[in-house]
């Protein structure tokens, strides 16, 4: 398999930044993340593109190759997508973290647009609307500052708790959340804001304090922190396929709210694509379609 744009995009940080740490910051992941990953992109073009030791990062003779043509790779990319914007006919849909395969072209096929991804970090919870990288975003609710956005609920569901296999909880087929409030919960990071305390179950806590036992920037970090038996965590229904890992189990949790996956845009965006877009899913346009998102954040 070819390296995706991704992979590119966290070797140059690295390689910029000469500081595994720096980089994750620069880049909103998690540093156990970007490691995993560019020790991936190393087996995949079987070649060591850093030296690493206690003290220093340094690039390789093949890393110093790779930085010369991936920076050509991604400033091309940028080129391109800029010229698509500038053509008016694609408008960048913002999702944090994946979704499933189909959704993009099923939602672009409902529209009538072509939508290009934007993929956001959790540490954004406006999934690039507030930075203006995105046009529409899918986001959980509630989003931040809601003065400055527009939305349309595309469906509500249940949330789900996601613990070990072995937690004295697992065996029951409904947990009250009253029973996991004393649990330590994996936190999103504190730039989620809102979204971080919903996904926490604050709105059901009476103003008790959460206990944090780690935050995950990313799926893999939530579902590594459960593992260790760092914390439980809520999700949404149809994201639970997403988290089956072996010795972890999800069961749906009773005292709680559903949470509401709405599509939304600015609120200053009162281009005739976008309300025709927002127009359709107040209609019910492409509702459908948007059941297939399997992991936006919760």
């Amino acid at each position: 398999m070819d390296p995706h744009l991704r992979d590119l995009r966290y070797f140059v940080a690295v390689a910029e930044e000469l500081h595994f740490t720096n980089a994750a910051q620069r880049l909103h992941i998690a540093q156990p993340t970007l490691s995993r990953q560019i020790r991936q992109l190393e087996r995949q073009l079987d070649v060591v593109l850093f030296d690493r030791n206690q003290r220093s990062v340094a690039l390789t003779v093949a890393g110093k190759e790779l930085l010369e043509g991936a920076r050509k790779i991604l400033e091309l990319w940028e080129v391109t997508n800029v010229s698509l914007q500038e053509a008016g006919e694609v408008l960048r849909v913002g999702i944090q973290s994946a979704l499933g395969r189909g959704l993009l072209s099923d939602l672009e096929s409902a529209s009538g647009h072509r939508l290009a991804l934007h993929a956001a970090s959790w540490n954004d919870p406006s999934s690039g609307l507030a930075g203006r990288q995105a046009d529409l975003s899918l986001v959980w609710l509630p989003l931040p500052d809601q003065n400055r956005f527009r939305w349309q609920v595309l469906r509500t569901e249940p949330r789900w708790v996601l613990l070990p296999e072995n937690h004295p909880l697992a065996d029951q087929e409904s947990i009250e959340f009253a029973d996991l409030l004393d649990e330590p919960f994996i936190a999103l990071p504190t730039e989620a804001g809102a979204v971080r305390d919903f996904w926490l179950g604050n709105d059901a806590r009476g103003g008790r304090q959460p206990k944090i036992g780690a935050e995950a920037a990313t799926p893999e970090d939530k579902l590594e922190a459960v593992s260790l038996g760092l914390g439980v965590c809520l999700l949404a229904e149809n994201n639970v396929p997403m988290y089956r890992w072996p010795g972890l189990t999800a069961r749906p949790v009773a005292g709680l709210a559903p949470c509401e996956l709405a599509v939304a845009w600015r609120a200053d965006d009162i281009r005739p694509t976008i309300l025709e877009f927002a127009g359709r899913a107040a209609n019910g346009g492409f509702s459908a379609q948007a059941q297939q998102a399997s992991a936006v954040t919760g």
